[in-house]
């Protein structure tokens, strides 16, 4: 451990994640450095005495203080690590770094040596009775031999475990909110195949506010310790809007090997830097299969890598909605902080659900704009509903409609407002009649999830059709004449009895 007289800031407020204890001789510039920038890269607080505290210090109120206010302790137990009194006042959860843990058990090697300077010590010798049941204690305690390990497997792996025992109890109301997933976690496990040495692509595809990102991101935390690298790109698609591609790799590198400062241009050093790693890469809001080939490449780029995508991948897996009872619970983790509606609202809770169809986005934006609110409230929001969705639900249910062509717009559009439940035939001949190559559209709104076909009927979420209907209405909400479809029969009613003319449309009415 550093001496304290080399360090700085005398007044010790603020918590800690963790305290990492060392011998600054034996690994400050090697493990002790590769584990503290770990833990740092993971987001987790570590102190560690080097320059924090301030010069002559005493163990009593600074480094005490960081112990007592950091919430895990960790100590490199090196072979000189017990020549250090300072050392010897800070144990905790041990990491055996080219040592023995046996001769740290029994006092045995270094360690029986700088314990037998101590006693000759008249400042320290009074302390060596406890320093010694403080370390076979430690001893005994399970921790991390670093003998026969690769030492960078070793620090991300006591990273991934401090970070999962922080973590997973300050994100118990986040996990809470994870209903009705573990089914697909396990399956979507299944399918990457974690054990083999082949390259693996999975997607995850679903209607928009289904919960693919949810669920890979779920994937992503359980599994990520697994790999050397790892990175999620999150609304990749958001962010091409607004940034250009090279800023985008960029981004993808700088995360997969931990560097902000990365000047890497082109393919080939992607290939280069990756093809003997084991990586994980998630890539969210992938719409144009373009990105796949210019950002992943082939699969000789990597060594092995799994991937979870959303777009342009054999293996699939479908994120289906939720069932009754996890929709009505997912909607109550948002609207009352508990798992089941309370007495008085459990009628309204189900008119919720039944809207939301078991569509996630929708319980959980429901539910959080819904808690602590009136009965009146419900009641008025329900009937504000049944005329338009909300708009935080629309928002998102509407990236794959923008992401159409002109036909295939159209297409969707009629289905939601007309064919909704008809049969997929005779739908089609329609469509053709019109212009509009269905054969194509159809396929294409059925892989981007805004259509189903059961038993040969034309399908569409609830949400969706009406997303399509408020499409329709929005270009002239007042005037229903001047909207390119009417399939409310006031509507038609109106602009025949009115002899309304549509300016930019033709005028489609229920078949």
């Amino acid at each position: 451990m550093a001496d304290p007289s080399s360090s700085s800031s005398s007044s010790f407020q603020r918590s800690y994640d963790v305290f990492l204890s060392f011998r600054g001789e034996d690994t400050r510039n090697s493990f002790t450095a590769h584990l503290y920038k770990e833990l740092r890269t993971k987001g987790i607080n570590t102190f560690i005495d080097d320059d924090k505290l301030e010069r002559g210090d005493v163990i009593s109120s600074a480094l005490v203080a960081a112990i007592q206010n950091s919430k895990f302790s960790l100590i490199v137990l090196s072979e000189n690590y017990a020549s250090s009194g300072w050392c010897l006042e800070e144990l905790g959860s041990p990491i055996f770094y080219d040592v023995d843990p046996s001769h740290v058990r029994h006092h045995n090697g270094k360690f029986g040596e700088a314990l037998a300077k101590h006693e000759e010590n008249l400042r320290t010798m009074e302390r060596v009775p406890i320093w010694r049941d403080a370390l076979t204690q430690v001893a005994n305690l399970s921790g991390w031999d670093s003998r026969n390990k690769h030492e960078p497997m070793l620090i991300k792996g006591i990273a991934t475990y401090i970070w999962n025992k922080l973590f997973s109890r300050s994100s118990n109301y986040a996990d809470q909110n994870l209903v009705g997933i573990e089914s697909s976690i396990r399956e979507i496990k299944s399918l990457l195949f974690t054990e083999s040495l082949d390259v693996r692509m999975v997607g995850i595809w679903g209607m928009g506010g289904i919960g693919k990102t949810t669920l890979a991101r779920a994937v992503y935390n359980q599994i990520s310790h697994q790999f050397e690298a790892c990175c999620f790109l999150e609304n990749v698609s958001d962010y091409l809007e607004k940034q250009d591609f090279l800023g985008l790799q960029k981004k993808f590198l700088s995360q997969l090997l931990e560097d902000e400062n990365l000047n890497i241009k082109g393919c080939i050093s992607i290939k280069a830097l990756l093809c003997s790693k084991k990586v994980l890469i998630v890539i969210d809001d992938v719409n144009n299969s373009k990105i796949l080939e210019d950002l992943i490449g082939k699969h000789d780029w990597f060594g092995i890598e799994q991937l979870l995508v959303t777009h342009g991948v054999n293996e699939v897996y479908e994120v289906e909605k939720l069932n009754d009872d996890n929709a009505v619970e997912l909607f109550s983790r948002y609207a009352f902080k508990k798992a089941h509606p309370i007495d008085d609202y459990v009628e309204l809770s189900q008119c919720i659900v039944v809207y939301a169809q078991g569509l996630p986005l929708a319980l959980q934006v429901l539910g959080s704009f819904l808690f602590d609110k009136s009965k009146c409230q419900w009641k008025s929001q329900l009937d504000k509903l049944k005329k338009s969705p909300k708009k935080e639900i629309q928002d998102v249910l509407r990236v794959s409609f923008d992401g159409l062509e002109d036909n295939e717009r159209d297409i969707f559009l009629d289905i939601a407002c007309f064919f909704q439940g008809h049969d997929k035939d005779y739908v089609m001949e329609i469509f053709r009649s019109c212009g509009f190559f269905p054969d194509i559209g159809i396929r294409v709104l059925i892989e981007k999830s805004l259509i189903f076909v059961v038993e040969n009927k034309l399908m569409i979420h609830n949400l969706l059709q009406k997303m399509g209907r408020e499409i329709v209405r929005e270009a002239s909400p007042k005037e229903p004449g001047k909207r390119s479809r009417l399939w409310i029969h006031d509507d038609v009613n109106h602009v025949l009895t009115k002899n309304t003319k549509l300016k930019e449309y033709p005028l489609t009415c229920p078949v």
